[in-house]
């Protein structure tokens, strides 16, 4: 299809090669401007004692972290590049060491598959071997998405924090910030030192099943709370991942497709996103992805990890692979440093193919001294090689406080017809209906599973990957917490699998809830509804009882045919470790619903780029060896135009927008004021017109630009108010959602002219609009 790269500079293997220099052609139209400038990171001792004091206070206690902070010398500039110093010892270190010692660091095990483990190796995800005599680390590796992970493990206690959905959804890097430093605590506790964590892939399609790992659709929001995870996870002396590099945004057929789309669109969204997370996140390690990108595997594409990450970014960490997406030595001349989990692969490609090709020169001294010079100053900018304050006691109360707070801020409401909530204290006859609500709350399965202790644990469903651990339902029942807060009313429960019974008990009660779930995972990709028994129980229970309130558990964006009979919905997503008592904190009013949606609702599936996987008919069965599997190739058409942006392209009307969240009270937006010239500041009114206190989250939109109408998130605030107050804000446009990219410059452009935008509760409320006028600019990629 036209626009679509499928080789040139995505297929092929090169060495690696210096920064390029201005293309032909480059002019200053007005003014040259750097993007926002790299962030530094300062790293901190996650104080258990410190952190249970502050956090009883609940969501107020977050903005405390950065009291806690305590800088360690010498790990950035303030531009956020490695120090003369970590750059003097990472040339000493490779010095010394043998080209044995080098082999060694850049080859990753799979402690799981491993026939022996070495001295305080634990089963896990990743181990690499040190070099001892140099003091350089053993690298012991976990999944750490949502806490650190601890499927297989018996007896191995971890906190579970929501999906990154439900934190994506509370739009604050405070909150991302202080869920990251707490399961770099928990991992630094346990001996892990490396975390493969920061999931950034956009959610281009809601049947995704690893949608719950990631933080939406939008690139500026997904990269600025990657960006903030990232830093509270390495603020504890642990390596941080992003992943996975790039275009990994569907589970069937992972290990074989072929993700095509075009150079600018890429760069304008998910590459926008990864560039986002790098540059203010500073993370050690960038993971690469299973499939491939325009003709070559993510692994072994030096387009992507050698010419846009480590050129023009000049990002100065290692690749590692994922786990069995490594298929020949000549990954390491693309741009990958390290192969992770070389269980999983064919061969282990960087142990003897890649001592033969040093051997005869198809991979240079110079190559490997560069993979492994990234390993040593990844470990050495997070302080691994250097004497640290010992791990703090494991605080389980402290560390689920931070799950519960993260939990409440991303809860959402979707609607609240007649004021239904929140529940009075004390109502009559509450019935509980279905979800599992007895037990605890849903979580997503995969690699990222975290199993607290008590969770229960249910056969997995057939179609789901073998090596899947089961659905997981983590110990915090919402019947419990409601009926704690129900004083003398009497709540009852039943477990939805008798819709007739159901149907009576909610019959009989003044009001009902049901809890809905739609279990997701990765290796597999998921229906866009509910089951039609859930969708059944819903209408039933609805016509037995009007006042019925659904609570929703589940792994991204769902189809509601219900949605007329249900008096209000709540979005909880997988809220974890304390998500039953959050669920009924927000059901009682004992905090606001704070949520806004990351991702778009659509109405129906003929809305949709795509209504299902490509490549479903093709492909196999996950747990089959991917070599089995059928190649095939998708075709993001919709290029950059991701989520909102292609309803707002298509004028299509979702079922609820980008941005959208209702509150326990209501927001006005207005004077809104524009400031142009080398780039868009914006001040805005936000007022809470109700009668309760609220955090309003005042969002920034482009509507048009010169030769555009492509919309876009710009920027947002976060504003809590009481009842009538208001308050004026200034929000700052990130200058590459300003830009385009051009690829015959090879550089954003910023076209001199009037930019439309608007400030509103979500991506299609024009509350407030306004024109700034720019001058032109060319940014730096």
């Amino acid at each position: 299809m036209a626009g679509l790269a499928v080789t040139g500079r995505y297929g092929g293997v090169t060495e690696p090669a210096g920064r390029r220099g201005k293309p032909s052609g480059f002019k200053e139209t007005a003014q040259r401007i750097p993007p926002l400038g790299l962030a530094t990171a300062h790293p901190a001792v996650f104080r258990g004692d410190a952190m249970r004091g502050l956090l009883c206070n609940g969501l107020s206690a977050i903005a405390a972290l950065a009291a806690l902070a305590s800088p360690t010398a010498g790990q950035t500039h303030e531009s956020g590049a490695p120090s003369p110093a970590i750059e003097a010892r990472v040339a000493s270190l490779l010095g010394q060491m043998t080209l044995e010692e080098k082999l060694t660091l850049v080859n990753g095990r799979f402690p799981r598959m491993m026939k022996s483990l070495p001295a305080g190796v634990i089963p896990s995800a990743g181990y690499v071997a040190g070099v001892a005599r140099l003091g350089v680390p053993e690298m012991k590796e976990s999944d750490a998405s949502l806490g650190v992970a601890n499927a297989g493990r018996t007896g191995d206690d971890a906190v579970a924090l929501p999906s990154a959905l439900a934190l994506a959804a509370s739009w604050d890097a405070d909150m991302a910030y202080a869920g990251g430093a707490m399961i770099g605590g928990e991992a630094r506790h346990k001996g892990f030192n490396v975390l493969l964590a920061g999931g950034v892939n956009l959610v281009r399609d809601p049947f995704n099943g690893r949608n719950f790992e990631y933080l939406g659709e939008d690139p500026l929001l997904a990269g600025r709370m990657a960006a903030a995870s990232v830093r509270g996870v390495q603020s504890q002396h642990v390596i941080s991942t992003v992943k996975h590099f790039v275009l990994n945004a569907q589970e069937t057929g992972r290990h074989v497709l072929d993700a095509r789309i075009g150079e600018a669109a890429l760069r304008e969204s998910d590459l926008l996103a990864f560039e986002i997370a790098i540059e203010s996140g500073a993370p050690g390690a960038v993971m690469c992805a299973y499939n491939k990108v325009g003709g070559a595997y993510a692994c072994e594409n030096p387009h992507i990890l050698t010419d846009v990450l480590k050129t023009d970014w000049g990002w100065k960490g290692f690749v590692m692979s994922d786990w069995g997406a490594v298929h020949t030595v000549e990954a390491a001349r693309a741009g990958l440093d390290q192969e992770s989990g070389q269980e999983l692969d064919q061969e282990a490609y960087f142990d003897a193919p890649l001592r033969a090709a040093l051997a005869d020169g198809r991979v240079s001294l110079t190559r490997l001294n560069d993979m492994v010079g990234r390993i040593l100053r990844s470990q050495l900018a997070t302080g691994l090689m250097d004497p640290l304050p010992a791990a703090g006691p494991y605080d389980k109360a402290a560390d689920a406080a931070i799950a519960q707070a993260e939990a409440e801020a991303g809860l959402l409401l979707l609607k609240n017809e007649g004021d239904i909530l929140p529940l009075a204290a004390g109502a009559r006859r509450i019935a509980v209906i279905g979800g599992h609500a007895d037990v605890g709350v849903l979580s997503g399965g995969g690699s990222s599973q975290v199993i607290p202790a008590g969770s229960l644990v249910r056969a997995r469903p057939a179609a789901s990957p073998a090596w899947s651990e089961g659905i997981v339902y983590h110990p915090s029942s919402p019947l419990a917490a409601i009926r704690s807060r129900a004083g003398s009313g009497v709540v009852q429960f039943d477990p939805g699998e008798d819709i007739a019974s159901a149907a009576r008990l909610a019959r009989d009660s003044d009001v009902a809830v049901v809890f809905a779930e739609q279990w997701t995972t990765e290796g597999a990709d998921a229906p866009l509804s509910l089951s039609d028994h859930q969708e059944a129980l819903i209408g039933a229970v609805a016509t037995a009882n009007p006042r019925t309130i659904v609570v929703l558990e589940n792994g991204g964006p769902v189809l509601m045919p219900w949605i007329d009979a249900a008096k209000a919905v709540v979005e909880a997503w997988y809220p974890g470790q304390r998500g039953g008592e959050a669920i009924a904190r927000l059901l009682f009013g004992e905090v606001s619903p704070k949520g806004r949606l990351p991702v778009t609702f659509a109405a129906g599936p003929d809305q949709l780029v795509r209504p299902s996987p490509p490549g479903l008919a093709m492909a196999t069965a996950e747990g089959l060896k991917p070599e089995a599997q059928a190649p095939f190739a998708v075709n993001y058409v919709e290029g950059s135009s991701v989520g909102y942006r292609w309803f707002a392209e298509k004028d299509r009307k979702p079922l609820f927008p980008f941005g959208y969240g209702l509150s326990y009270t209501r927001f006005h937006y207005g004077r809104l004021k524009a400031t142009g010239g080398s780039g868009v500041t914006v001040q805005v009114e936000v007022a809470n017109i109700g009668q309760r206190p609220g955090v309003a989250v005042a969002q920034l939109y482009l509507a048009k630009s010169p030769g555009r109408t492509q919309q876009r998130l710009l920027g947002w605030r976060r504003v809590a108010l009481k009842p009538g107050e208001r308050r004026r804000v200034e929000i700052t446009a990130e200058p590459r959602l300003l830009a385009d990219w051009d690829e015959a410059a090879h550089d954003w452009r910023i076209r001199p002219g009037a930019y439309a935008l608007f400030v509103g509760d979500n991506a299609d409320d024009r509350a407030a609009t306004a024109q700034a006028v720019l001058r032109g600019a060319e940014l730096k990629p």
